[in-house]
């Protein structure tokens, strides 16, 4: 059999296209379509082969899953039972990490919003760190802590200097000297660790390289103003496993590693926070052709509103009802909300000969499509969990009506 989409668990076999070990057309039995696939045997080989090429390079390293690529409950799971811990933005994923029993010592916490429950609650719950963007919000912290008598760990997320970026610290001397302040007197609270969070879909060495340099100066800068940093997270920004092979996943972690020796760092431990390469390639929708137009536009009952472009996947389109035949003819791709500028794709290579009731398959759907979704006016799609010759439906929008609802229930 053939692998679609570079994925070995979606294959075919003349026009049959299997999903693990399920044939796609028995899907059609569990639901209409649209419909969404999460194949577990892929979660889980992703997640296997990012810690062995770190654990290989780093002499102790940590991967904490970003939740915010995908938190439905059966998903989070699966990346529990495999060892890894929880990077997490909100109290309501914090509190999905505490129904699924992630120890608290791997758990990350935090973001450029943070409210005074979501504080008081990673303090309590004795999280490993809270990262923290603005120097505003230290002060808070250590306040929160005191009141509870904690000493909480901080991450301090540095400003990644890319573009107009935002989002951090830029570590300018006025910053420095009010950190140096808060770690000689703010005895509730210590500063462990730096991030940098780069850009995403990072398929690009270079890209980690400037990661790499631009953390390791930082760690310089703090550790010159008496402030000691002891571990180093590189956040994520990988692509779908799909597209990133594990060639260029080891290369980037060694270059990472020789840029650490060679600036002679120091540190105890190293993060990473893969989202997307974790999950991205592991989801897949199932839609249909709706209409068709003389010059090669089809329609699908799919569109932005539930896969967004603003997601920035590497989605991938199949006919797979005519599986087997060449996708080598130009097609643009719309969904069904009724304005002009939901595209899904313009000028892509489809099969030649399309007909309304095709089902399409749309590959690397799998990260940030649910949690960028809009809520449109549409019914939400079922989801399944495959796992080889096993079906099991996650979600079911007439029962649960609403995965997030689902998920934080009051």
């Amino acid at each position: 059999m053939k692998k679609i989409s570079g994925n070995q668990y979606i294959k075919k076999k003349g026009n049959i296209l299997y999903l693990d070990g399920i044939e796609m057309a028995h899907i059609s039995k569990y639901s209409d379509t649209p419909i969404m696939i999460f194949l577990e045997a892929r979660i889980r080989d992703n997640i296997r082969n990012f810690k062995n090429l770190i654990e290989k390079e780093f002499k102790k390293a940590s991967i904490f899953y970003s939740f915010k690529a995908n938190y439905l409950y059966e998903i989070c799971e699966i990346i529990k039972s495999e060892g890894i811990g929880a990077e997490l933005i909100s109290l309501s994923e914090l509190n999905l990490a505490h129904r699924l029993k992630f120890p608290p010592n791997k758990i990350l916490a935090g973001g450029p919003y943070l409210d005074k429950k979501f504080i008081e609650q990673s303090i309590i719950n004795e999280i490993e760190e809270i990262v923290v963007y603005s120097i505003s919000d230290i002060n808070r912290i250590n306040s929160i802590a005191k009141k509870y008598n904690k000493i909480q760990n901080l991450c301090l997320r540095i400003n990644s200097q890319k573009y107009d970026s935002r989002l951090g610290m830029n570590l300018f001397k006025h910053e420095l000297n009010q950190i140096r302040l808060y770690n000689e007197r703010c005895k509730n609270i210590q500063f462990t660790t730096i991030l940098s969070h780069y850009s995403t879909q990072m398929n690009n060495i270079n890209q980690f390289t400037k990661n790499a340099e631009l953390l390791t100066e930082a760690f310089k800068k703090l550790q010159n103003s008496g402030v000691k940093i002891k571990n180093i997270n590189f956040g994520g920004g990988f692509p779908e496993a799909a597209i990133m092979p594990q060639s260029q996943l080891k290369l980037i972690f060694s270059k990472i590693h020789n840029i650490l020796k060679d600036q002679g760092i120091e540190y105890e431990e190293i993060y990473f926070e893969p989202g997307r390469f974790l999950v991205g390639d592991a989801g897949i929708f199932i839609a249909e052709i709706i209409k068709k137009t003389e010059d090669r536009w089809i329609f699908l009952n799919i569109g932005n509103n539930i896969c967004p472009k603003f997601s920035k996947s590497s989605f991938r389109f199949y006919n797979a009802s005519k599986i087997d035949q060449s996708h080598k003819y130009k097609t643009s791709i719309a969904g069904i909300i009724p304005t002009d500028q939901d595209v899904l794709a313009k000028n892509y290579f489809f099969n030649d000969n399309i007909e309304v009731g095709d089902k399409v398959l749309i590959t690397n759907a799998g990260a940030y499509t649910l949690t960028f979704s809009n809520r449109f006016p549409y019914e939400l799609p079922s989801i399944f969990l495959i796992n080889e010759d096993t079906i099991h439906k996650i979600f079911d929008p007439r029962k649960d009506h609403d995965f997030s609802l689902k998920l934080f229930p009051a």
